[in-house]
């Protein structure tokens, strides 16, 4: 099992930065890829951005720019740091894994609220 706990999540202002991370624990070692979603009120989870064990990223079309997720390993957190924020940005934000196969593993969500 691959456990995640994400933190770094809070209040800004528009144009502010936050910066979250996930801190994975278990069978870290068969994590091939790890992401990040939104999910804001009334709304599904949405892509935000990921990241190959090999440093491959993808970002959605709505953060390129401004969010960037860093390499991870079995020791370090995946980060994802987020600049020039804007209100759409706000909602709960979780950390998912990719692990052996075809397996999932999702955390507990942080909140991002930013207010204009």
């Amino acid at each position: 099992q691959v456990q995640l706990v994400e933190s770094g999540g809070g209040s800004v202002q528009a144009g502010g930065s936050l910066r979250l991370s996930c801190a994975a624990s278990g069978a870290t070692d068969t994590i091939h890829r790890m992401s990040w979603y939104q999910q804001a009120p009334g709304r599904q989870r949405e892509f935000v951005a990921s990241i190959t064990q090999g440093g491959s990223t993808n970002y959605a079309n709505s953060v390129k720019g401004r969010f960037t997720i860093s390499l991870f390993n079995a020791e370090k957190p995946v980060t994802l740091q987020m600049n020039n924020l804007k209100p759409e940005d706000s909602g709960v934000y979780f950390c998912n894994a990719d692990w052996d196969l075809d397996l999932q593993s999702w955390g507990q969500g942080t909140q991002v609220t930013v207010s204009s």
